[in-house]
């Protein structure tokens, strides 16, 4: 059971509005393919309560009705009236699995809660609707209460209930401890359907989801993305691929292939953002960065494991950065079907790892502007180089440049303003160049650009065009800084004329 609409919603600061909990719900039940959906609790909200008809009248259209289930409470009666108002059939009750929460939260003796919820099960069920029964706090009733629980699920199984659902709402288990419980009640109770409801407060969600299902238990509570309460809950990606790789024997019908495409919908419509390295479905899980992993996976996969990108409608990529190696660009530059030397590789590499000391990952759409700089500077004799610069930029200030350069062994400073920080540093160019009595070619043109999908911290390609001697000069300088990137397309010029 998925309950990224119900539990998954009580992650801090998120709201799903009617049409995104119609469009999920539309989404988990006929793509991702899971069995049943919680999406909601009874009595919330009148919005709530508006989500809910809208799912349930599609899904009475479609046939899917008996798969949505609403969280409902031991209130006399009133969330059994909300569910037939909604159209809801299936309530999942909420009750005490634990003597600490029905001594001091309820105040209540096992007798007159058992008798209560006794009464609500057999109201719902003369109203037609069918009934599951939450243990809320079952993980300390195991611990420290566990003649409660027995007693208790003694009685409930004696009831018309389809089935019971254990939660460690406070995510305090351990898988050890799943194993023994689960394995105690499933022993106990051969004829009742368990569900385990996996909190994450430990990061221990999908272990212990794998030891219930280990140890026989019917069902899983799972959310996309590990949505929830504080910690949240066992992500629904993760458990299924642990499932299907180290339980082979049991069979589920979530369709691998439409986690990730479900997930980035979830984390889009919820503004819950998942980390770039969370399992499956993170931006950075099938990215190899390091340059001896892509060289393993040349040589016959060798850093590879069974969670291939594509079981989840995704491709592996080799990150760009300071610890790229010649197989990370190789295998990128397949990609874009280029192919270098190893001379020119091996200068390509060398500048991707500078770039990435200053830029943490260098992108693929990033590599023809880099092969393209690299390439060009290693056919000019650097006569002329640019040693240091200091560019000042104040409101109500104009733009200032220190210059040192080296022209042929010998080294000249200036300091200059100017309309922009490179035109300061055009000025003092200048400045230099007329000591000399040489003249810096007039510039035509100046065109900046970044690679296709870059962002703030992209890659800055500058184009300038001179008019030099009467004929037309065009160098490139490539940096993550605009103004620096035309200092090194300027510095390429001087070494040409």
């Amino acid at each position: 059971m998925d309950t990224t609409l119900r539990d998954g919603e009580q992650t801090s600061g998120v709201s799903f509005s009617a049409s995104e909990k119609l469009t999920i719900a539309q989404l988990l039940l006929t793509e991702l393919k899971v069995d049943r959906i919680e999406i909601a609790s009874a009595r919330v909200s009148e919005g709530e309560f508006q989500a809910v008809k809208k799912i349930t009248e599609w899904a009475s259209k479609n046939g899917l009705l008996d798969k949505v289930e609403v969280l409902t409470f031991v209130d006399g009666g009133t969330s059994v009236n909300w569910m037939l108002d909604a159209g809801a059939k299936v309530m999942n009750l909420l009750t005490k699995g634990s003597l600490n929460h029905l001594t001091f939260q309820l105040k209540k003796t096992p007798e007159q809660h058992f008798s209560e919820v006794e009464a609500t099960i057999r109201l719902a069920i003369s109203k037609g609707l069918k009934v599951n029964v939450y243990l809320e706090d079952w993980s300390n009733g195991m611990r420290n209460s566990k003649d409660y629980v027995i007693s208790y699920l003694d009685f409930l199984s004696q009831l018309p209930v389809d089935r019971i659902l254990l939660p460690d709402t406070l995510g305090i288990l351990i898988p050890s401890e799943v194993a023994s419980f689960i394995s105690e009640l499933v022993t106990r109770y051969p004829h009742v359907h368990f569900d385990f409801h996996a909190h994450n407060d430990y990061d221990l969600g999908t272990a212990n989801a794998l030891e219930a299902v280990r140890n026989g238990v019917h069902g899983l509570h799972l959310t996309v993305n590990g949505m929830g309460e504080r910690a949240g809950n066992a992500p629904l990606a993760s458990v299924i691929a642990v499932i299907n790789d180290y339980q082979k024997e049991v069979e589920v019908s979530v369709e691998e292939k439409s986690l990730y495409s479900v997930s980035k919908l979830v984390e889009t419509f919820s503004g819950f953002r998942i980390p770039a390295n969370k399992p499956v479905v993170g931006e950075n899980v099938f990215t190899q960065t390091a340059g001896i992993h892509a060289d393993g996976d040349k040589k016959n996969n060798l850093y590879h494991n069974d969670l291939m990108p594509e079981r989840f409608g995704r491709e592996r990529k080799y990150a760009l950065g300071k610890t790229s190696g010649k197989a990370n660009i190789e295998n990128n530059l397949l990609q874009l079907g280029i192919q270098l030397s190893d001379e020119d590789l091996k200068k390509v590499t060398q500048r991707i790892i500078e770039l990435g000391d200053r830029k943490e990952v260098v992108t693929p759409n990033d590599l023809p502007y880099i092969i393209s700089d690299v390439l060009d500077s290693s056919t000019i004799e650097e006569r002329v180089q640019v040693l240091n610069y200091v560019l000042t930029h104040s409101k109500e200030l104009r733009p200032s440049v220190t210059l040192k350069i080296s022209i042929d062994g010998k080294v000249y400073e200036e300091h200059a303003q100017g309309d922009g920080q490179y035109d300061a540093f055009v000025n003092a160019l200048e400045i230099i160049f007329q000591k000399n009595g040489k003249k810096l070619p007039q510039l035509k043109d100046y065109a900046v650009r970044i690679p296709p999908g870059g962002d703030s911290d992209a890659l800055c390609e500058t184009i300038i065009t001179w008019s030099h001697q009467g004929k037309e000069l065009i160098t490139r300088g490539l940096d993550c800084d605009q103004t620096v990137s035309a200092i090194k397309a300027t510095q390429k010029m001087l070494n040409l004329i």
